[in-house]
């Protein structure tokens, strides 16, 4: 299953997808698009799967490049492949190289895939909470500035991610927010003692604050929807230690 942003897909020379759980080899708790290198899944799977995502946007697998995500807010300027077992610890990725897939992982953390297809720039950001609230999107925006980019021409779309809807959180998580982003309390829904986190409209003001031209913020909610979507909340509240990650990519052409 492939989902694409409407803003990406207009731009030229510029191929991108959201991938989902379907379409892949992998079955039990992986089943059964996983991409997940540490996710304990067969490695031989999970290079197929790899794989199948690449043959998608029309790239050799060699080509797709992913970082050992961490949380953090590093984003490095990617100039050729790497082997992906051994990847460096970042949580986000730029080129300016044709033929190089940039892919972050997420099973409920927000997929961000970013494009200036003026200068032939983009990027893709793995933006969990604790990254968007740490810089991480600024930092994707400054790295492909350097390589080219203007923010204002940037166009980024946030993938399916967990919905406001299925982000229970409690007082210490709200506080932590309150004292970094004094006006975060707009993005909390009272829930009784607890509240509702609004990831996806967190993401898409740190983008714009970040100057970026355009977002398109797409509605899944990935621990609502277990037929097409890994979810980290979903296996953690069943106590199930074994779930999958979802890839999403961006590449140029060339």
């Amino acid at each position: 299953m492939k989902i694409e942003s409407p803003e990406l897909t207009e731009l030229p020379g510029v191929r991108h997808g959201f991938f989902g759980r379907q379409g892949g080899v992998s079955d039990g708790a992986w089943s059964s698009l996983n991409v997940g290198l540490r996710s304990g899944d067969q490695p031989e799977r999970i290079e197929a799967n790899r794989a199948l995502v690449a043959a998608k946007l029309g790239v050799v697998p060699s080509g797709l490049v992913t970082a050992r995500q961490v949380h953090g807010a590093t984003a490095i300027a990617v100039t050729e492949p790497w082997d992906n077992w051994q990847a460096p610890d970042a949580d986000a990725l730029a080129t300016n190289r044709p033929g190089l897939l940039l892919g972050v992982l997420a099973a409920d953390c927000g997929p961000v895939l970013l494009a200036d297809a003026a200068a032939g720039v983009i990027g893709a950001a793995h933006a969990g909470w604790k990254g968007a609230l740490g810089g991480v999107l600024e930092a994707v925006v400054a790295t492909m500035t350097g390589l080219g980019a203007q923010p204002g021409r940037i166009t980024a779309a946030l993938g399916p991610c967990i919905g406001q809807a299925s982000y229970e959180v409690g007082p210490d998580f709200i506080d932590r927010f309150a004292s970094a982003e004094p006006d975060s309390d707009r993005f909390f829904r009272a829930a009784g003692e607890k509240a509702l986190f609004d990831l996806m409209g967190f993401i898409v003001m740190r983008l714009a604050r970040a100057g970026v031209g355009r977002v398109d913020s797409l509605a899944y909610d990935t621990c609502a929807e277990e037929g097409r979507f890994f979810s980290y909340r979903r296996a953690m509240l069943r106590r199930e230690e074994r779930f999958g990650l979802q890839l999403s990519a961006i590449a140029l052409d060339g």
